[in-house]
């Protein structure tokens, strides 16, 4: 079987990178079953301590490959919301909960649910001569994989609905300085830029990061009130964790800190 995800894990880095690139890193079922593999070791596996995403060749995903769902034009239509259902909103669900910083490098054109699946992430950086297209309206479709959730909270109502009805090309610029995204770099430094920050966070004290990460998240729907006590409950949990005392006896020695992610 082919390998159409790439995994390596150096430094408390799991990096994996999407591997079709003859098809712009389009998925298809068997990729999405690879990628549900990678992200249980992701899960499981403690040394872990920070994902990233990226992909290869020129284009870092576009979206659904569309030779997986070709439509019979004598035949009967296809269920589109089974596809979402099994593949896509899993996805979505694993890497929101995953209590790990997640960073995509987004190293080409990022279409359809290949853009939103970036803006899932929770850092996002982009190779200068990136762009994100929302090609979903294209084809009659609505965004997926979180693309209604997650535009209008990165890019506003107003950019969020044209994006999505007109399909246009975003440059990495734009979606940088509408904020959207975390960062730009030129082309050549993107791997570099990327793997430094993922090797940082994986040093980090990553119980607490995971807690952020799930805070900012639920912010989200939450009421003042009930956000308050969900950032008592989640500071008691911090607290308590191994990573705060050793971020306290460093900071009173004087010397840097040696997280554990416990």
């Amino acid at each position: 079987m082919d390998a159409f995800i790439l995994s390596r894990v150096e430094h408390g880095v799991m990096t994996l990178t999407l591997n079709r690139p003859d098809r712009l890193n389009s998925f298809n079922d068997v990729m999405h079953q690879q990628l549900a593999e990678c992200l249980t070791q992701a899960e499981r596996d403690d040394t872990i301590r920070c994902l990233m995403l990226t992909g290869a060749g020129r284009g870092f995903c576009a979206g659904q490959d569309l030779n997986d769902r070709n439509v019979d034009p004598s035949g009967p239509a296809p269920d589109l919301g089974y596809s979402v259902d099994t593949f896509w909103n899993p996805l979505v669900r694993r890497l929101a909960k995953l209590p790990k910083p997640v960073i995509c490098a987004v190293n080409g054109v990022a279409a359809g649910a290949g853009a939103t699946l970036a803006l899932g992430c929770d850092i996002v950086i982009a190779a200068r001569s990136a762009n994100f297209m929302m090609a979903f309206s294209k084809l009659g479709l609505i965004p997926d994989c979180g693309g209604t959730w997650f535009l209008p909270r990165v890019a506003g109502r107003a950019r969020a609905m044209a994006l999505a009805m007109l399909g246009d090309k975003l440059s990495a610029e734009q979606a940088e300085q509408w904020g959207m995204i975390w960062q730009v770099v030129d082309d050549a430094q993107l791997s570099d830029t990327a793997g430094t920050l993922a090797r940082h966070l994986a040093s980090q004290p990553t119980f607490g990061l995971g807690l952020i990460k799930q805070a900012i998240n639920a912010a989200e729907s939450n009421s003042l009130d009930a956000q308050l006590e969900l950032e008592r409950d989640y500071q008691r949990m911090a607290g308590r964790s191994a990573d705060y005392r050793e971020g306290v006896s460093a900071f009173l020695s004087k010397r840097p800190a040696q997280f554990s992610g416990k």
